[in-house]
């Protein structure tokens, strides 16, 4: 029987009726592609066409490939240095700016910080492929200043790990900050009313009211990044990469790319897919998991 209840709710349950339609056509719809995985892909028969069947072979081949295990390793160290800087420096930042008492400066800064986060890695890739070349780039103009040796930032396999988790900080760490600011706005303003008057300095108000009163948006924040760590970024080390950075700075998206579409090994590229969406639905559910038992969160 439909209640009234039901019937008023009707409404809201066709609103998101288009966007269930959506994520079923573009998310579930295609996972039938799981299933390159396990053949000798040829495009030709289609992909429910009479394919030779391989069972794991494709794993086991992207496995005994010896530059697999370095490109592995480049995702996570890429990743990892971008989760824990993008968790530290937005922590940092916000707390300095709300430490600041003139509005127009604080708003100014707000603003200058947040701007990068709108431009896609296509503009910015040109931006910092001209500021740090290392002919006619500003950044290797100022170190020939000072006397220092021109950097290849971008060709050299030592410093371009460290350029895309800086250049990756530099355009994400504003979004960041404003979302810590949100939650220290919502910390009780009595809290530190009652501190002044008990004698407690800045340093005081910061370590023991502002930074307790961030904790659970900090620990939910954390926990949730934790299923993003097979994904070091392919838009911005497809636009920032060369053959000559291979060794430290492939990672998994990027070596998809190139197996698949360039090299078109269909059945190798989906293996590897697969397993790193696997690896990413574990860390996932455990980061869901944690965030509930620690901060209280939930999906719905």
């Amino acid at each position: 029987m439909i209640t009234r209840k039901r019937l008023n709710e009707l409404p809201l349950h066709l609103m998101i009726l288009p966007a269930l339609l959506l994520i079923v056509l573009f998310s579930y719809v295609p996972m039938t592609g799981i299933i390159i995985a396990f053949q000798k892909f040829i495009p030709a028969k289609g992909l429910f066409g009479d394919q030779r069947w391989v069972g794991l072979d494709n794993f086991r081949y992207v496995w005994n490939l010896p530059s697999f295990k370095q490109v592995l390793w480049n995702t996570l160290f890429i990743s990892s240095l971008k989760l824990i800087l993008g968790l530290i420096v937005p922590i940092v930042c916000a707390v300095l700016l709300n430490e600041l008492k003139n509005e127009v400066i604080k708003r100014s800064v707000q603003t200058t910080i947040y701007l990068p986060y709108f431009l896609s890695w296509v503009v910015l890739s040109g931006i910092l492929i001209d500021i740090l070349s290392p002919s006619t780039g500003i950044v290797n103009g100022l170190l020939g200043v000072f006397g220092m040796k021109k950097i290849f930032f971008l060709g050299d396999n030592h410093w371009f790990p460290f350029t895309l988790i800086f250049s990756d900080l530099w355009k994400n760490f504003g979004y960041g900050t404003i979302v810590y600011l949100a939650a220290i706005t919502g910390i009780d303003p009595g809290l530190y009313e009652s501190a002044t008057i008990d004698g407690a300095n800045r340093w005081d108000k910061i370590w023991h009211i502002t930074l307790p009163g961030m904790r659970m948006v900090i620990v939910l924040l954390s926990v949730l990044s934790l299923g993003q760590l097979l994904n070091a970024g392919f838009d911005q080390v497809f636009n920032l990469y060369s053959p000559q950075v291979y060794q430290s700075g492939d990672i998994l998206d990027t070596f998809v790319y190139r197996i698949g579409l360039l090299d078109a090994q269909y059945g190798v590229a989906t293996a590897v897919g697969l397993f790193k969406s696997l690896v990413s639905l574990i860390l996932i559910s455990g980061s869901y998991f944690v965030a509930y038992r620690f901060a209280n969160y939930r999906i719905f």
